[in-house]
């Protein structure tokens, strides 16, 4: 199924395919025009072959227009700002350093890239001990990884299916040059020429889409893997200093709760004096050096 963000590429990728397809027919009508005077134009030819001709060349158009989309969609989406955008790694690094999981979760909840969807699933199993964080992102990171690989593998895909439709193409227009042949011999060479031309325009076409989506699958291929890495490496540093025996039994996401942090100098969080604006337990808002938290009532270790 094509993913629905092709949509949005969808137009210009019709007007690419379009442009392309033109030019290819332009010159292939040229080159006819300039042997054969007076000749059929492509459009013709293909129309003359039957139900079965143009039902190829309809595949082999859309062919070409789903290549062109999905070139495009990775030409915007494989960029390492795109899975690990440094305003956001910014915001992160800032919130984690303050010790604010519950902010740094809400954050990577109002956005959709590699980076945050990774980074939440490791929150969310943030007061399960640094093990479990570990086992959450590898496995988001793997999610995440497959879902963008999966998207370029379409190009393959095309490239293996689009000479397909040109060699049936191919064999249709052979068993129709073979019938001109019975019938009139070669006392009709314009004819047999004919046909001979729409298997040789048929099997051009699926070529012709099949090397552009074969070199832009492996390029891409080569592409996605650096960003996950680089996005994988952003992951794994804002993770590397979280204090996790300090964290255990807290709840990060949609359920938050402070856990052990709330009562008692054994459950006390470190907090760096420079937050201003918000608990890092429960993210309301709280002068620095009060203690406990005013909301939640977590004892704070203000931290000069």
């Amino acid at each position: 199924m094509i993913h629905l963000r092709l949509r949005r590429y969808l137009p210009f990728a019709l007007f690419v395919a379009a442009l392309l397809f033109s030019r290819v027919t332009g010159l292939a009508q040229e080159e006819e025009a300039a042997k054969a005077p007076g000749g059929q134009s492509i459009i013709e030819t293909v129309k003359e072959g039957g139900p079965l001709i143009i039902l190829i060349w309809c595949a082999i158009v859309l062919t070409s227009v789903t290549m062109v989309t999905f070139i495009i969609q990775n030409i915007m989406s494989l960029r390492k700002n795109k899975l690990a955008p440094p305003p956001l790694i910014a915001a992160l690094q800032q919130t984690i350093l303050n010790g604010n999981y519950q902010e740094a979760w809400e954050t990577c909840n109002a956005n959709r890239n590699y980076l945050a969807n990774v980074l939440k699933a490791g929150l969310t199993r943030l007061g399960r001990g640094k093990e479990a964080v570990e086992d959450a992102v590898a496995e988001h990171g793997l999610r995440e990884a497959t879902m963008l690989r999966t998207r370029n593998s379409y190009l393959s895909v095309i490239g293996v299916v689009s000479p397909m439709i040109g060699l049936l193409g191919t064999v249709i227009g052979m068993m129709g040059a073979f019938r001109v042949l019975a019938g009139s011999g070669i006392s009709d060479p314009r004819a047999l020429s004919g046909k001979i031309g729409e298997v040789l325009l048929a099997t051009a076409s699926g070529l012709f889409i099949a090397i552009p989506a074969f070199v832009s699958y492996y390029v891409f291929r080569n592409v996605s893997q650096m960003c996950i890495v680089h996005a994988d490496d952003v992951v794994n540093s804002l993770l590397i200093d979280i204090p996790f025996d300090e964290l255990d039994g807290v709840q990060v996401g949609e359920n938050f709760n402070a856990g052990a942090a709330q009562g008692g100098e054994g459950g006390a969080r470190k907090v760096s004096m420079a937050l201003t604006t918000a608990c890092p337990i429960c993210n309301g808002a709280i002068t620095p050096g009060v203690n406990p938290c005013p909301h939640c009532g977590s004892t704070l270790d203000w931290q000069e």
